[in-house]
């Protein structure tokens, strides 16, 4: 999916630290018009089910991603990636590691709203299996602009493949 020449960068992705911010702070400024202020991520973090996560690459924050731990989902509430770490698959490795924490049995998908001018972003996690479930006017606070809703659902390996056999009794029972 990149283009010619350009090199995916591997990252390591681990959970934010104080030391990050300034870091995520900088990438946040510059990635949105209406960026959220350190006070913002420091509010949003401290509630029990708020999760960050920075994607590192040579001792550098190349993305972040925070999201909420609910019931049965997870909520991305912010996602940037640096602009010079774009399309080298930061993005896409920091989602597939959140992917990797769906199961059937307990959080089954992951959702977000995007701005309905942001079609970079729509397109980025529509490639990655996302899919715009709702229109949601006027959502945000800064300006009238609406949102999509958008979401990825667990799918498990029979799901999938057609070659793995499927337990027709459970399936009946459950």
């Amino acid at each position: 999916m990149n283009p010619v020449g350009k090199q995916d960068v591997c990252v390591h992705i681990r959970w934010m630290i104080r030391r990050d911010m300034m870091e995520v702070l900088e990438i946040e400024s510059r990635s949105f018009e209406f960026p959220w202020s350190e006070d913002d991520f420091i509010r949003c973090l401290r509630q029990r089910n708020c999760i960050g996560m920075v994607a590192e690459h040579d001792e550098r924050v190349a993305g972040f991603m925070i999201y909420e731990l609910h019931r049965n989902r997870l909520h991305i509430l912010n996602f940037a990636v640096a602009a010079e770490f774009r399309r080298k698959g930061v993005g896409q490795q920091m989602v597939e590691k959140l992917i990797g924490k769906l199961s059937a049995q307990r959080r089954n998908r992951i959702m977000l709203e995007v701005r309905e001018t942001n079609l970079a972003a729509q397109l980025f996690f529509r490639h990655l299996g996302f899919r715009a479930v709702s229109l949601l006017r006027d959502f945000y606070v800064d300006t009238t602009e609406d949102a999509y809703l958008m979401q990825y659902r667990f799918h498990s390996a029979s799901e999938n493949d057609p070659a793995v056999p499927v337990n027709r009794i459970s399936r009946l029972a459950g």
